[in-house]
């Protein structure tokens, strides 16, 4: 029973899986208001129902990685080092999130700078990705003040994790050189530690 429900569950992520690089790739080529769920459909050779089955509405699969971050940053918190400062634990953190295997596409590959393309064209995708990002912010506020009680306010927490995901943001959609897991990886180590000292420990 087990092995029949570990490939079912193995069939149902290669089905998502062809269902955001098809759609990820029309909306690229076409464009994405002129895609429609039955086009993606047929790339990702399933019914337009089976797509229905994974997503709601066509924005979603510009977000189908959403799901992944809780349980991200749940462990990547969760393993915070005795005497580890906040600005490492958030850095660390966005080590995890930028190397983790379960994403759709790693950080690096062609669809995810598709991906961050269309977020900052279509003014729908965008408004999603607000959205999200301000939910993704609150989760890490939130938790890096259950992780330093006595060290940081509410208006510090708020103030780092902002900080940390508008660099981050604006890295994603910036012309600049280098890979992007690199450019997200520096453009956190500014917003934390400051331009002069990207890579330096840092302590409040």
């Amino acid at each position: 029973m087990s092995e029949q429900l570990g490939l079912r569950e193995r069939k149902k992520r290669r089905t998502k899986q062809a269902l955001v690089e098809a759609a990820l790739r029309l909306f690229d080529a076409k464009g994405y208001d002129s895609t429609t769920v039955a086009e993606i459909a047929a790339t990702a050779e399933v019914s337009p129902a089976t797509f229905f089955n994974y997503f709601a509405t066509k924005d979603e699969v510009v977000f189908a990685d959403d799901a992944i971050y809780g349980e991200l940053l749940q462990q990547a918190f969760a393993d915070r080092a005795a005497g580890e400062s906040p600005e490492d634990l958030l850095l660390r953190t966005i080590d995890r999130l930028s190397t983790a295997e379960s994403w759709s596409f790693p950080l690096d590959h062609e669809l995810t700078r598709v991906r961050a393309r269309l977020i900052a064209e279509v003014p729908a995708l965008r408004a999603g990705a607000l959205l999200r990002n301000a939910s993704l912010q609150q989760q890490l506020a939130h938790g890096l003040r259950e992780a330093y009680p006595d060290d940081l306010d509410e208006l510090t927490a708020a103030a780092l994790t902002g900080a940390l995901l508008g660099a981050i943001d604006a890295a994603m959609h910036a012309d600049v050189a280098g890979t992007t897991s690199d450019v997200v990886r520096r453009a956190a180590g500014i917003a934390l530690r400051g331009r002069a000292n990207p890579d330096g420990a840092s302590h409040l």
